[in-house]
């Protein structure tokens, strides 16, 4: 009888110490089904002559789960991406998993046992795990979300706050597997195809610790480009940091902001190789970039982001400037930089910017181990460069840097219809030749989006898009397409319906 009655009081006592836990805490469900149909004519990259329209729906899906208690924080997301009819209607085990975490953190408040986390020096805390690093106007550090993938970093971030002051150190480290056997810290760069064909065309299994190099049939060869992978690129472009390390300062009062960004990311080494196989009674080769060497290619990239309003509440200029040096990727001695001014005039629902950015490249006179291009880093250059990603996205940029006149005018009506348009004009930064040593001329082409907006209830928006690119012959030249007869006017419309649940949300206090 004695051993049920302190059963009864144990458990009393534990349900009188999680109650005011749970009762304290504030939990939400939601999710999001994003669908987009694109019809590209051109996106990226010119398309030559004869060469048709591509038209598919990609679909993104999230789950997300948010928890606070106190200072503590929890979230995560649960994320597939996928192309319609990627997958059949009915699939083997041998297809593959595109499902994925996309996020994954906590917030940890810092303190002692006799002191408060809102003390005179400031709130400390710790962010760990998979999560988006997102900051300023995404221009360095974005979460790329119009992809449907995203960007993600597994990091570990010390937070302070204080008054208007925030500050943010990260750090990463970056390793493939915990394997007992797997000695080192290599680090091979590249999401890869699992098999290549080597230089007599057979398909064969990519080597370990190797990026194959492929010519334009995708054969293995010592001459090929682009890479199966690609070349280390912009924007992380196919070339993920081995190591990553930055201090975020943040001053913000009202409307005037201030920021300063000092970011230096590794890149492991690589030396020029082959592996060999019989075939056929002959030696057949995969070329490619060894990564299973020691050393790093450190990147130095530090700056300032400053917004100031010229009058209350409707004219506003933004200016920053960024420079980048050290080593780039490939171990070239790196010097490079970027600046960007903005007017920014809002008025009632509607606004309009007026803006210049200028992204450094390679110049004349440069020996082979220099580099002068700016890496606009883990961004979100569809933001900046115009909706058809022909800049610092999948399709890489030009060599010669580049230059971006642009003009943007948004309306929001004040129920739920939103519209925008962009002119962007694109031309080099610094000159660039041609293979056989031709000038080309600086301007590359003229850009013109229109975006349009509808809220059809509290989680559905649809938003219609559609976009124009008219390209010189320079732009063939500077993208570093093959040759071919091109048609220099591109197109491209998307539909996207984007729905956002709340599926679930509690928040109560304990008094």
């Amino acid at each position: 009888m004695l051993k049920i009655l302190d059963a009864k009081w144990g458990v009393a006592i534990a349900l009188n110490l999680l109650i005011p836990l749970f009762s304290e805490a504030q939990l939400e469900l939601s999710a999001q089904l994003r669908t987009r149909s694109e019809l590209r004519h051109g996106t990226g990259n010119l398309i030559r002559k004869d060469q048709a329209s591509a038209f598919f729906t990609s679909q993104r899906t999230r789950l997300n789960l948010s928890y606070k208690y106190g200072g503590i924080q929890f979230f995560t997301s649960l994320q597939d991406v996928r192309v319609w009819g990627q997958d059949a209607s009915s699939i083997s085990s041998a297809d593959g998993n595109r499902f994925g975490l996309h996020e994954a953190w906590a917030i940890i408040p810092l303190k002692t046992m006799d002191s408060a986390v809102n003390s005179p020096t400031g709130q400390l805390s710790l962010k760990i795990g998979r999560q988006e690093l997102l900051y300023d106007d995404s221009r360095l550090l974005g979460n790329l979300d119009w992809l449907q993938q995203a960007r993600r970093h597994d990091a570990a971030l010390l937070k302070w706050t204080k008054g208007t002051w925030k500050a943010d150190l990260g750090v990463a480290f970056n390793q493939h597997t915990d394997a007992f056997s797997y000695d080192g810290t290599y680090y091979t760069p590249g999401n890869l195809a699992s098999s290549v064909k080597n230089s007599k065309g057979e398909l064969v299994p990519v080597p370990a610790n190797f990026i194959p190099l492929v010519n334009a049939q995708g054969i293995s060869s010592l001459q090929g480009q682009p890479a199966l992978a690609g070349p280390p690129s912009t924007n992380a472009l196919r070339q993920h940091y081995k190591s990553l390390q930055f201090l975020h300062l943040n001053n913000k009062k009202g409307a005037r902001e201030l920021s300063f960004l000092l970011l230096a990311d590794q890149f492991q080494q690589y030396r020029l190789d082959s592996v060999s196989n019989n075939y056929n009674g002959e030696t057949a080769y995969v070329y490619g970039r060894n990564y299973k060497t020691s050393g790093f290619n450190t990147r130095i990239t530090t700056g300032i982001l400053v917004q100031q309003p010229l009058t209350k509440n409707q004219l506003t200029v933004t200016a920053g400037f960024y420079f980048q040096g050290g080593k780039d990727p490939d171990g070239k001695e790196l010097r490079a930089y970027t600046s960007t001014l903005q007017l920014h005039l809002k008025k009632k629902q509607s606004s309009w910017q007026a803006g210049w950015d200028f992204l450094s490249g390679n110049k004349t006179g440069l020996t082979p181990d220099q580099s002068r291009r700016f890496d606009p880093l883990y961004g979100t250059p569809h933001k900046f460069w115009g909706q058809m990603d022909f800049f610092y996205a999948g399709t890489g940029s030009p060599a010669g840097g580049l230059n971006n006149a642009y003009l943007k005018y948004a309306y929001k009506s004040k129920k739920n219809y939103e519209s925008a348009a962009e002119l962007h004009y694109f031309g080099l930064a610094n000159r660039q030749t041609s293979l056989n040593g031709i000038k080309l001329s600086p301007y590359l082409g003229t850009e013109l989006d229109w975006i349009q907006r509808y809220q059809m209830n509290p989680i559905t928006q649809v938003e219609l898009g559609t976009a124009l690119l008219f390209a010189s012959k320079s732009m063939i030249t500077a993208k570093a397409q093959p040759a071919g007869n091109y048609q220099r006017t591109a197109w491209w419309v998307y539909l996207q319906l984007n729905i956002r649940p709340f599926l679930f949300k509690q928040s109560t206090t304990n008094k």
